[in-house]
């Protein structure tokens, strides 16, 4: 994903920029402000506008879904840029995210507390990187993933925590790169194992 970019006066501060609340965003996705097939989030009270999906990057979010589809097995939902009611002013549309149960418990409210969250990444790297993980972070989601696609690399964001100098206050205090022939267990799966290559296309 990648955020649009705001002309330098508007950056330094010279107009205010209206922030939503998720349920403004939901009652304009209702009211079909939107389209279907539009791809737009709302993270932390701004309307991200996504970029255009390449082949690698939809080839990846499919191997991701195989591979946990595998490592979680019945009574988890592998949901693929499905909505996350996340707080109050952010309802974004990860790459894979998994919950629990199935598709049928959410057909009247998003899920808002996945147990694993993937990003797929090429020029959208320095969002998934920050302004995602520290949105992450501040939900408390305790497994976020990005599957680099420059650098085929995975990597393991764990332990959030408070930090008054990160994007939205919070981060993540361990960060892990895996390259292609390493493994990895989810921490909601710890007893399985998914091969990095597996998760790259």
């Amino acid at each position: 994903m990648r955020a649009g970019r705001y002309p330098a006066s508007m950056q330094d501060g010279d107009f205010e920029l209206r922030r939503w609340k998720r349920v403004e965003y939901d009652q304009a996705i209702e009211a079909g402000i939107f389209q279907p097939g539009d791809r737009v989030e709302l993270i932390a009270g701004h309307l991200i506008v996504a970029e255009p999906q390449g082949g690698a990057h939809f080839a990846a979010i499919r191997a991701v879904e195989e591979a946990l589809r595998a490592a979680f097995g019945p009574g988890w939902e592998v949901r693929g840029q499905g909505p996350i009611a996340l707080d109050e002013e952010s309802e974004p549309e990860p790459d894979v995210a998994v919950v629990p149960g199935s598709f049928r418990d959410y057909r009247r409210e998003h899920p808002s507390r996945p147990v694993l969250i993937v990003e797929v990444s090429e020029s959208s790297l320095r969002l998934d990187r920050r302004h995602k993980a520290g949105l992450y972070a501040r939900a408390g989601i305790a497994d976020y993933w990005i599957v680099n696609l420059l650098e085929r690399v995975l990597e393991v964001y764990r332990d959030p925590r408070s930090d008054t100098q990160a994007p939205l206050g919070w981060r993540y205090t361990t960060v892990e790169r895996l390259t292609v022939d390493a493994s990895i267990a989810p921490l909601a799966a710890a007893g399985a194992q998914i091969r990095v290559a597996d998760l790259m296309p």
